[in-house]
């Protein structure tokens, strides 16, 4: 922000950005209960109304009617005035989101992979086509966060552990995807990106220190201490699906393209949706996807019981290593095995991880039901391009 702290042109941007903030959070305001919000009096709130409005920020959207005196005008954010795009990545296609400042849904464009087409073109037809949906250009976008499997690694801009798209490896892809959308693009990791939508709107609100167990396809974490995304060095902390377990064979050639597929060993052969399968069908119980085999095994008592039972065992053996390193006051059960084990898992790893970790954090369900990924990575191009858009120094 320019300025010199404490001068009025820097306390007027504060204000102007406490009431971009609190107009984003609540919807349309009165002048009254703004200043009420930011303990601005009223002349003032009005004047920063006036401001925000000239500037094309804030719009008037009404008023309050069915009170004694005049009628108080209601003001809420131009919702128009900036749009971002948030995409998730996976071995068929990509999903492409694009929202405006407020972060109200405008277009949504799913884009099947198609033999030979290269990321960067998949990721375009994925944009445009969200555009389109939302009848808007590229010059609406100002923000693009895309989530995939694996982690962009900060040394080289390689997609480090995610030999399954090796489309996304190449060194230019950023700069590719940046010319594309015509936006700044982060690329961050997917279950990293659960973990924001957690902690935006789900079962992490108000945790500064969580792990979010992530259990679908495959198997991963984010570790968030004091409030902040735990990276490591090549990015690829919580990349527990490697994590090496007792029942579980060693996973071995690590994210190296020519050293082979990566999903021979680890905690991922344990619990990852695969592994559900097989663990079912070894009692008895036939099914295609995680999902039905926990459904199927929740209705059929005995075999059932038991699959729960290894299933919970499985899940807090690999937690129990991380909770004793990281010792975080919450863990988050989310993906699509998680989500279908539900309640019944839930306690079944609580009460095993009792038993094998010392520290003993809250066990709780994932509460973003709707794409957390997607969730987490519009939240994400929402927080950077408002940096920008409501800084009005």
């Amino acid at each position: 922000m320019a300025g010199t702290p404490g001068t009025p042109r820097v306390l007027r941007a504060m204000n102007d950005r406490a009431a971009l903030e609190l107009l984003v959070a609540h919807g349309p305001l009165t002048r009254t209960r703004l200043g009420e919000l930011t303990g601005l009096s009223k002349p003032t709130a009005a004047q920063l109304l006036t401001r925000l409005e000239t500037a094309g920020l804030v719009r008037r959207t009404g008023s309050v009617t069915g009170r004694p005196g005049p009628s108080a005008g209601l003001y809420e954010i131009d919702p128009g005035i900036a749009h971002v795009a948030a995409l998730s990545v996976g071995p068929e296609g990509v999903t492409a989101l694009v929202a405006d400042i407020a972060g109200t849904v405008a277009g949504e464009h799913r884009a099947s992979a198609e033999q030979g087409e290269g990321a960067a073109k998949l990721v375009a037809r994925a944009v445009d086509g969200a555009l389109a949906a939302a009848g808007l250009g590229r010059d609406a976008l100002h923000r693009t966060v895309i989530g995939t499997p694996g982690a962009l690694d900060p040394r080289t801009g390689l997609l480090r552990y995610a030999p399954h798209l090796p489309d996304w490896r190449s060194p230019a892809l950023p700069d590719e995807l940046a010319a594309i959308t015509g936006t700044p693009v982060v690329v961050e990791n997917d279950v990293n990106l659960a973990a924001v939508a957690e902690q935006h709107a789900g079962a992490a609100r108000g945790f500064a220190n969580y792990v979010l167990l992530w259990a679908d396809e495959g198997v991963g974490a984010a570790v968030v201490l004091g409030g902040t995304l735990l990276r490591g060095a090549t990015g690829g902390a919580g990349e527990i699906g490697y994590m090496p377990l007792p029942g579980a064979p060693l996973a071995r050639g690590g994210d190296d393209a020519t050293a082979g597929p990566d999903g021979g060993g680890g905690f991922q052969m344990l619990v990852a949706s695969p592994a559900v399968v097989a663990l079912a069908r070894a009692h008895g119980i036939d099914a295609r996807t995680a999902p039905e085999a926990l459904a199927r095994a929740a209705a059929e008592p005995g075999a059932g019981d038991d699959v729960h039972a290894e299933l919970g065992r499985r899940l807090a053996l690999g937690l129990a290593a991380v909770v004793a390193v990281v010792d975080p006051e919450l863990v988050v059960l989310s993906g699509a095995v998680c989500r279908a084990g539900g309640e019944r898992l839930r306690a079944m790893v609580e009460a095993e991880l009792t038993g094998l970790a010392l520290p003993r954090p809250l066990l709780r369900l994932s509460t973003v039901e709707d794409r957390p990924v997607l969730a987490g990575a519009l939240q994400t191009a929402l927080a950077a391009a408002r940096e920008t858009v409501f800084d009005t120094a």
